[in-house]
């Protein structure tokens, strides 16, 4: 059995590990030619996603790459606590979230997939998606056409095997946030924070969240509430300018979000941020959506990467046990589709609560400190977040509805 995986970020290596596990041959289809490593933002990936790492054979190239996150601490602009959660239970070995950039952990998902014996093509600009009898095919920018017995679609939240699938699916939801996201190194402010923790900030005017490195670094990232962030005033503003802009959204909150932005380095900037909390169908014939194409969550439910990776399991566990024969295909990708559904799109409004309350609503930040301090005590507790990050996956278990 063959399969096509168009997407080369966190979601379509994986997949392709996944299926090469269960036996189906895959080839991996990226945009770009290569992945720079050190674009783009850091984010936490949960235990429930270590530990489809771990299935995957692929869990000590993630710990190379990243470094541990026990904790979120909440704090309010006037430097009020407002609440600690944990970022979940760990693994039996003792793993904890870990927190890397995702573009770095992309990049050697790839390569680690072409290691085993997985083709990857890259520069491979794919045009048109579609399934055919027996099959389903995808046409690229060079115009060569290439057939398999499977497409998965892991290209994200603009994803074309999505539309393929329903022309009338939805697109990504604006949650009304735009990212920048850079790197401190070598601050002093590094060991003023919690180690192993991520240090957040409701301030007055954004959202700020920060996290000491093991090598005196600190990185951190900036949600600031506002419309939309067009192509052309993203390739108007020089990086300095979005540093002077963040500067001044940050300052007079307490905390060390101004010093962080004063002396960092943008890394991210403009980024607008969407989730995608509803598509109809997931699959059609020999056409299937995982990761971001299927239910894309807003980043703060920290759990995107986790979700896509859970997705990889539960698809190739799915062909594996209900997919004897190629024709059996299209009843095991519904099976993968019904397995997954309830839990992601739960996960997906819990995300799009948590972005919401980074936006100031009609009374704006007045009584917004003592709210969430209660949320934090009595809402949003380790215990009401224990079945998203608690989820584990097996090899040995069968895909059921």
């Amino acid at each position: 059995m063959t399969a096509i995986i168009v997407g080369g970020g966190v979601a379509g290596p994986a997949t392709a590990l996944a299926l090469q596990h269960v036996g189906v041959e895959a080839v991996v289809l990226e945009r770009r030619t290569d992945h720079n490593p050190t674009e783009g933002s850091y984010f936490t990936i949960a235990p429930n996603g270590l530990d489809a790492l771990d299935l995957l054979g692929v869990l000590d190239l993630a710990r190379e790459l990243g470094f541990p996150s026990t904790t979120n601490t909440m704090y309010g602009a006037t430097g009020r606590l407002l609440g600690e959660l944990s970022l979940g239970r760990p693994l039996q070995d003792g793993s904890v979230a870990l927190t890397a950039k995702r573009s770095l952990l992309a990049a050697r998902l790839l390569d680690e997939a072409e290691r085993r014996g997985v083709e990857v093509r890259r520069g491979a600009e794919v045009v048109d998606v579609a399934g055919v009898a027996n099959g389903a095919t995808v046409t690229l920018a060079s115009g060569e056409r290439l057939t398999a017995d499977l497409v998965v679609g892991a290209d994200g939240v603009r994803s074309q095997v999505r539309r393929a699938i329903d022309p009338a699916a939805p697109e990504g939801r604006y949650v009304g946030l735009t990212n920048f996201g850079g790197i401190t190194r070598g601050s002093a402010l590094a060991s003023t924070l919690r180690p192993e923790a991520w240090h957040f900030v409701f301030g007055a005017r954004a959202f700020f969240g920060a996290h000491p490195t093991p090598d005196g670094d600190v990185v951190w990232f900036v949600n600031v509430p506002e419309p939309e962030i067009s192509r052309e005033r993203r390739a108007a503003t020089s990086p300095e300018e979005w540093q002077r802009r963040l500067l001044d959204l940050v300052t007079g909150d307490h905390g060390p979000a101004a010093e962080l932005v004063a002396d960092g380095v943008l890394e991210l900037a403009g980024d607008n941020t969407y989730d995608l909390p509803h598509v109809p169908h997931w699959t059609r014939d020999r056409l299937v959506i995982v990761g971001d194409a299927a239910h894309a969550p807003s980043p703060s439910s920290g759990q995107g990467a986790s979700m896509a990776l859970e997705d990889a399991m539960v698809l190739a566990t799915s062909v594996r046990d209900h997919a004897p024969t190629a024709a059996d295909l299209p009843a095991a990708l519904r099976l993968y589709e019904q397995a997954r559904r309830a839990r992601v799109e739960r996960i997906v409004k819990a995300g799009a609560r948590s972005s919401s309350s980074k936006i100031p609503g009609p009374v704006g930040r007045r009584f917004q400190e003592a709210a969430m301090t209660v949320v934090f005590r009595y809402v949003v507790t380790d215990r009401s977040t224990a079945w998203m990050t608690g989820s584990r996956l097996s090899w040995d278990a069968s895909v059921v509805a």
